[in-house]
């Protein structure tokens, strides 16, 4: 089989973000700042009306591209690329007019120390809001052009402020928050969460109870990971608590369940998002082949993506193996390095938090308490959570089918389904329904509820500034293209059955500088798939191991995103864990981090190259059990013998 660069090929298809509108014909958009080596995209218009030939060229007037553009419509051009700072300035020459695009400059190999300066200063300092912020300006600092002072203005102006503002979710991501904030406040000073203490108690009488019963209420909550999260924590912290379980394991237990059962489970937000992502790739695929091997384009052109996603389930190894390391963990009730020691600390009666931290959520509030005389009544809790989950599955529903038209089928309706709207209405539903019993039952008069649902948003406030300070480090990175410098840096020529492990390790880096799995995702698999095909990947699915490669590719970059989100402390849902679960979150963090390194490595080993090399993926995935069994069995420690000792 020949060997080609795949990282070469990989980074031809990632293009940095670009902003600034300058003229009607000539250079409509070009990005603030580009760096060294790493490819961009200059945005042209055309005459109003006539096509014009356009040129781009370099400072020593190297051309660099050239072509037509249409006055009808903008034309991109993208994979420029100047190799140092005396390629600069560029000039660009649209028909009869030339314009000189003078972007600053940065080295490629700063568009990695911003989010590596964050997560760094996170761990070593467990400030999270700093570590945060100063990722922020680091990158704006690129962007300004190495400008101390204009880089303090971009930090808050052009990443912080339009975090809240971009049309990809996120408003409606910090409200739901909030108004699921509320809803808990409201359960908490009815009664209703010593309800469900009391209600569980009898059947989660031991910490390993407690622990198999998060993860269990994990697996059903699997229409959403942000939903799992913050409904699985809020409501299980309490039980947790009486069972002396540290908080870390908790925030543990919901993270490593929430992503992982969403990503698989055929029904959920996130299927619908990746079913589309693996389309977009059949096609390009589709299209690049077309004029060499139409058989195969038509194949391609013709292949089902959800069927593709259900052919690559069982080489989601991470996913899988992680979902059975948490009840194994469970189960056993022992546990390995930092995490032991918070479990030990817990079982103890020496705090469920490490002394000195700072939980993102403020459960302390005497707000939060139940108003003296409230009846301990688990419904008044189970109902609103209840509401929340029923919500969200009819919105999902509903939202979608008035898209697809009836006559759709369940995953064309997921697929188009409005997630973000419906976890708006499924917490408002949650909240209302709260206040209703509360105020029904005489429990609490009107001005009490109130007070209790401005407390539970106010528990919430730390972790929506450290939420929106991870998507603003999201957004300056893919300004200054650290997801291309990372495709880049990692790897030259490889073995054909080494690619599923590559793009593992590719995805895991992206999702770990920026925070975000999703946008790794449509990034890497439009390009995975073709790029697969074109190096020999299987079509058809019809057994082999290029077919092996293929799916194991596919699903690697789920599985890669997934382990990157679950290592880095500027993830998304990382902060939700936390924030659900009332924990420190470097100190989540630094506990979930040895776990997700385990399984990510056996997931490698013996799944992504294991397979490739013609293990089946079965035996693959009842391997990688025994080993994580084994090195629970002979390193991990008791925390219940040691805390009885």
């Amino acid at each position: 089989m020949r060997r080609t660069s795949f990282a070469s090929l990989l980074v031809l298809s990632v293009l940095t973000a670009v902003s600034g509108s300058l003229a009607a014909q000539g250079v409509e958009e070009h990005p603030a700042v580009v760096m060294g080596g790493l490819p961009f995209v200059l945005t042209l218009a055309g005459a109003p009306d006539e096509s014009s030939w356009f040129e781009v060229r370099n400072a020593d007037g190297t051309l660099l591209r050239s072509g037509a553009v249409d006055a009808s419509q903008s034309l991109a051009v993208p994979d420029l690329v100047v190799e140092s700072r005396a390629d600069l300035p560029l000039e660009v020459r649209v028909g009869a007019a030339t314009e000189t695009v003078a972007p600053h400059y940065a080295p490629p190999w700063y568009s990695i120390v911003p989010p590596l300066v964050a997560i760094l200063l996170a761990l070593i300092f467990r400030e999270v809001l700093a570590a945060l912020f100063a990722g922020v300006w680091l990158g704006a600092l690129a962007y300004t052009g190495f400008n101390p002072l204009l880089a303090t203005w971009r930090t808050v102006d052009t990443f912080i402020v339009p975090a809240l503002a971009d049309d990809s979710g996120q408003t409606q991501i910090v409200v739901f928050s909030l108004l699921l904030g509320g809803m808990v406040g409201i359960i908490a000073r009815n009664g209703g969460t010593l309800g469900i203490v009391e209600a569980v108690s009898p059947v989660a009488t031991t910490p390993r109870r407690g622990k198999l019963a998060t993860w269990l209420a994990g697996l059903t909550i699997f229409f959403d990971d942000y939903a799992n999260t913050l409904i699985v924590g809020t409501t299980m912290r309490p039980i947790t608590d009486r069972l002396r379980i540290s908080r870390e394991k908790l925030a543990y237990l919901v993270d490593s369940t929430a992503a992982p059962v969403a990503a698989i489970v055929p029904i959920s937000t996130w299927v619908g998002y990746e079913i589309s992502l693996i389309d977009q790739g059949l096609q390009l695929a589709a299209e690049q082949n077309a004029p060499t091997n139409p058989e195969l384009a038509a194949s391609l052109a013709s292949s089902s993506a959800f069927t593709v996603f259900l052919t690559t389930i069982p080489y989601l190894f991470y996913p899988l193996l992680a979902l059975v390391f948490v009840a194994l963990v469970s189960y056993t009730n022992r546990d390995l390095g930092e995490m032991a020691t918070a479990e030990r600390r817990a079982a103890r009666g020496e705090g469920l938090t490490r002394p000195g931290s700072m939980p993102v959520t403020d459960t302390s509030d005497s707000l939060l308490q139940p108003v003296e005389g409230a009846p301990r009544r688990w419904w008044n809790a189970a109902l609103p959570v209840i509401t929340v989950v029923l919500t969200v599955l009819i919105g999902l529903y509903v939202s979608g089918s008035a898209v697809t038209g009836p006559g759709a089928s369940l995953m064309d309706v997921l697929g188009q389904a409005d997630p973000y709207a419906t976890l708006l209405w499924g917490s408002l539903a949650g909240c209302l329904v709260a206040m209703a019993l509360s105020l029904a039952q005489r429990i609490l008069t009107l001005q009490e509820t109130l007070s209790a649902v401005v407390a539970g948003m106010k528990a919430m406030m730390t972790a929506m500034l450290v939420l929106i300070l991870a998507w603003s480090l999201g957004a300056i990175t893919g300004e200054i293209g650290t997801a291309a410098f990372l495709a880049q840096l990692l790897g030259d020529s490889i073995p054909f059955q080494m690619i599923p492990a590559l793009v593992f390790v590719t995805a895991a880096a992206m999702a770990f500088a920026t925070g975000t799995s999703w946008a790794t995702m449509a990034i890497l698999i439009p390009l995975v798939i073709p790029l697969t095909i074109t190096l020999g990947g299987g079509v058809g699915f019809d057994g082999g191991t290029g077919q092996v490669v293929l799916l194991g590719a596919t699903a690697s970059v789920l599985a890669g995103a997934i382990f990157g989100d679950h290592c880095s402390p500027i993830s998304d849902t990382t902060v939700l864990s936390s924030t659900a679960s009332g924990c420190d979150h470097v100190d989540h963090v630094r506990t979930q981090l040895p776990y997700a390194l385990l399984v990510g490595v056996v997931g490698i080993l013996l799944g992504n190259i294991g397979t490739a090399y013609g293990l089946p993926p079965w035996m693959a995935l009842l391997l990688g059990v025994a080993v994580l069994w084994g090195v629970l069995r002979f390193w991990g420690r008791s925390t219940e013998a040691e805390a009885a000792g």
